[in-house]
């Protein structure tokens, strides 16, 4: 059985404090999500909504929410992973690359107070105003700008091609995977119809970039995996060199999926299934293999001995039961049901997940307090259930007919299982949001904490 210990050096200069600084920002946006929560929460609320100017503010601060808490939480732990992984001396590149995506994101939060319309397209949902879509450019600019110097200016090759080699290349695999997107992206901007609007144009503007855009969040997933594995005394039997392979059968589906713009007509439903098949074919090829190579180095490992090497593995648990329930879901769908954000939302909470648990492993090491024992542990079992019950009860729904991206009445309950399973999805949520707010409790006294033993 292999040794290897999958992880990455933390850089003793300005590179340790740009990657704590990029997942404070992610951590931030995090924050910023749950505050925008409240005020669509506040937004309904009777005799307080009319202190909300903007017509329809509800819809307006929802748009922000989805973005901070998805697309910005993840590209701000992508960028965390790419500077880990530069050579040192790029600190201009990387201060402008920080500086657009902060920029970005203040303009993202200010837009919900600006008239504009909410369009909720599938991965990235938009606010169709001057600051919305400015700010999205900005920090799409910054992630970019780190993407390619990491690609144009790699790391050396080490003498013996090792563990901690794998894991910069998975970390490079991602940047390619982001960098195809944005073509893809540029791609589709150039060859929209003038006469394209509203939901239409976004929907199709980000259909296949939002796709490729998931293999990079799925590869970095995978770095996260074997970190946690290694962090929590679990021995991974995979030698880097079948790792980087893995991580390259990964990384097809972002290549594949150009043929969808080669091959098929822009935002045609042939061209939509195309992207959907791609995904749902490839998305399993490194995660399937590196998930069950983990859990069978789990098995084989003595019991964890303290709280923080239980709480790696937790989340770490969860992440890879959840991203194998979305994965089975994505083969059960076959109308627009609830089956659909069922399978969506299984594998986005398990790259979330995966990255929040490596986010309190590495916040000491990044110079921060120890977060406390209970925490460690509470948070990914509180996360992790409730999602697992969100997505059950989604997928229980769907597969007695209940739609997707209905609400209230609209959604036409009848029987127990339709009833049960929205249920058991409203009651996974509160408990999911509960973890969330455990994880923030956690950072927060980290942060306090910062300089103690």
């Amino acid at each position: 059985m292999s040794a290897a210990d999958y992880r990455l050096n933390l850089p003793a200069d300005p590179r340790g404090r740009l990657a704590a600084a990029w997942l404070l920002f992610g951590v931030a946006a995090l924050l910023l999500s749950g505050l925008f929560v409240i005020l669509i929460i506040l937004a309904r609320t009777p005799g307080v909504s009319a202190l909300f100017a903007v017509e329809d503010f509800f819809r307006l601060a929802l748009v922000a929410h989805v973005d901070l808490s998805v697309l910005v939480w993840f590209a701000a732990v992508a960028a965390m992973f790419l500077v880990l992984a530069a050579r040192p001396g790029d600190h201009l590149v990387h201060g402008v690359a920080f500086g657009l995506a902060v920029a970005g994101v203040l303009m993202i939060c200010v837009a919900p107070f600006r008239p504009g319309e909410a369009i909720m397209s599938n991965y990235v949902p938009v606010l169709d105003n001057a600051a919305f879509l400015a700010g999205l450019a900005l920090f799409g600019a910054g992630i970019l700008l780190l993407a390619l110097r990491s690609l144009l200016r790699p790391l050396p090759s080490a003498p013996v091609f090792g563990p901690g080699e794998a894991m910069r290349f998975g970390v490079q695999s991602s940047a390619i995977a982001l960098v195809v997107a944005a073509g893809a992206l540029a791609w589709t901007l150039a060859e929209l119809p003038a006469g394209l609007t509203g939901t239409p144009r976004f929907e199709t503007l980000f259909w296949g970039s939002g796709h490729i855009a998931q293999v990079a969040w799925t590869q970095l997933m995978l770095v996260a995996w074997l970190w946690l594995a290694s962090a929590s005394g679990i021995r991974v039997p995979l030698t880097p060199r079948v790792v980087v392979l893995l991580l390259v059968l990964g990384l097809l589906p972002a290549f594949i999926s150009m043929w969808g713009y080669v091959g098929h007509e822009l935002g045609d439903q042939q061209q939509q299934k195309f992207f959907t098949w791609a995904m749902a074919a490839g998305g399993g090829l490194a995660a399937g293999p590196i998930g069950l190579a983990v859990l069978a180095g789990w098995w084989h490992s003595p019991v964890a001995s303290d709280a923080a090497m239980r709480g790696r593995r937790v989340a770490l648990g969860f992440s890879i039961a959840l991203f194998g329930l979305g994965g089975l879901l994505g083969f059960m769908i076959e109308a627009s049901n609830t089956i659909i954000p069922a399978h969506y939302h299984g594998c986005i909470v398990a790259v979330t997940l995966a990255f929040l648990g490596l986010a309190l492993h590495l916040l000491p090491q990044f110079g921060f307090g120890p977060v406390r024992p209970r925490l460690l542990v509470a948070m990914p079992w509180v996360y992790g259930v409730g999602q697992i019950l969100h997505v059950t009860g989604l997928a229980v729904a769907g597969g007695q007919g209940v739609q997707r991206k209905t609400a209230g009445a609209a959604q036409g309950l009848e029987g127990a299982l339709q009833i049960g399973g929205m249920v058991v999805t409203g009651v996974g949520g509160l408990v999911a949001v509960i973890g969330g707010i455990l994880f923030l409790v956690a950072v927060a006294g980290s942060l306090r904490r910062r300089g103690t033993a």
